[in-house]
């Protein structure tokens, strides 16, 4: 089992504090006392299984994973301003272990393809909330962070076993229509688990997202994000950039979608002084009938310095056969078709990708991915999922396909 014990050395301690603080607290009370905010907390119980086979040109064995995360938590009640949330994740691999599980530790079978989710158990997530500010929450310890759709912050939620954050984050509305966020990560809790090398980033990063809501056309967002990694000083970066998404009504049946993104990124703290890459993303399309089209074309860098996302959720982006994790050196432009829909209440969804260098426009290969999605009853779903990439110049053709059933109580 692996379990994350390094930074809930110091986490838990902090935690303590303010649980203690929580309890003397004697403000605005939710709870006649202490103890009655913890005896009318919520529990949670989540059961999530999935088979995914892998089949990757130049690895003669074919990857066969077969995993079931068990996740139970609990969230206090309110106690003056105060509350908590706790969350703990099994994940378990059923027969022979016939997958590589990324970890680089010596038991990952790396005759198999890579499918990242090792066995093991730990704490998801841990943290005091306090709300005793208008409009303002203020977080404390191991949490979910997510910044917009996760391009460059998120959980890598896909996987079974969640990247999570040791922070402190604020979210306020100082304004109307204005919701301003900020953290400071001091270790990121990655998908391989404590176990592995792989496992920790160690950071002194800063992250402030700024949205405002009030233009009728869509959500204007502005961000900057400071990584100094500990661990790895010479990737140290900084990205700032602005993103706009909307929808326009253009008649009673068809909605104009649009996505407008820029990024720039550049050295920071000890990073390397050749860190400098642009990011942008375009994307247009339309929902009717129950049906949603777009178009889009997403670069990552041109060359010379490949742009940096080690805290996204990558997984969502460039294809779900998961080819350019890592952005190549020369950059990587991806031109996509997305079509959407609902079909006796299945969810449906295919991505066409095209991928080329963002310098010289040689043809890396393409991709096509499919996901068909049910919900059964309030509390289950299911999931198929499938991707190909056809390789050009750029790794090599992978076949994935995976089978999911969630139940969530």
């Amino acid at each position: 089992m692996i379990q994350k014990t390094k930074t809930l050395q110091t986490l838990v301690p902090t935690m303590l504090v303010a649980a203690a603080v929580a309890g003397s607290y004697g403000g605005h009370v939710h709870a006649a006392s202490f103890s009655e905010a913890v005896a009318s907390g919520d529990t949670g119980l989540e059961l999530r299984y999935r088979f995914e086979s892998v089949e990757q040109a130049g690895i003669s064995n074919k990857a066969q994973a077969s995993t079931l995360r068990t996740r139970l938590n609990y969230t206090s009640g309110q106690y003056g301003d105060f509350s908590a949330f706790i969350e703990f994740d099994d994940i378990t691999a059923f027969g022979d272990i016939k997958y590589n599980d990324a970890t680089g530790l010596a038991t990952a079978q790396t005759s198999y393809p890579v499918v990242a989710d090792p066995e093991g158990s730990e704490v998801n997530q841990a943290n005091i909330s306090y709300t005793g500010l208008i409009g303002t929450t203020v977080r404390l310890g191991r949490q979910r962070v997510i910044f917009d759709n996760a391009r460059f912050i998120g959980n890598v939620g896909w996987r079974q076993n969640e990247q999570t954050y040791d922070a402190l984050t604020v979210v306020s509305q100082p304004l109307s229509d204005t919701t301003v966020v900020y953290g400071y990560v001091s270790n990121v809790n990655r998908i391989f688990g404590e176990a592995s090398p792989k496992g920790d980033i160690d950071t002194k990063t800063h992250l402030l997202n700024v949205a405002y809501t009030g233009f009728k056309a869509g959500k204007l967002v502005g961000y900057g994000y400071f990584l100094d990694l500990i661990d790895s000083p010479a990737a140290s970066n900084a990205t700032i950039g602005a993103r706009f998404k909307g929808a326009t009504q253009l008649n009673d049946g068809v909605k104009a979608l649009y996505t407008l993104e820029f990024a720039t990124q550049s050295d920071y703290k000890q990073g390397a002084s050749n860190i400098d890459a642009d990011y942008s993303l375009l994307e247009l399309g339309a929902e009717f009938g129950g049906v949603t089209v777009k178009a889009s074309v997403e670069t990552l860098g041109k060359g010379g310095s490949a742009f940096s996302t080690p805290l996204a959720t990558a997984h969502a982006f460039n294809g779900w056969a998961d080819k350019f994790l890592t952005t190549p050196t020369e950059g990587l432009k991806d031109t996509y078709i997305t079509v959407g829909g609902k079909v006796a209440g299945v969810k449906l969804l295919a991505v066409f990708h095209d991928y080329s260098a963002g310098q010289g426009g040689a043809s890396y290969g393409d991709e096509i991915n499919l996901l068909a999605v049910k919900k059964f009853g309030k509390h289950y779903k299911g999931l198929i999922k499938y991707a190909s990439y056809s390789a050009d110049s750029y790794a090599t053709d992978t076949d994935k396909v995976w089978l999911m059933g969630q139940a969530n109580f």
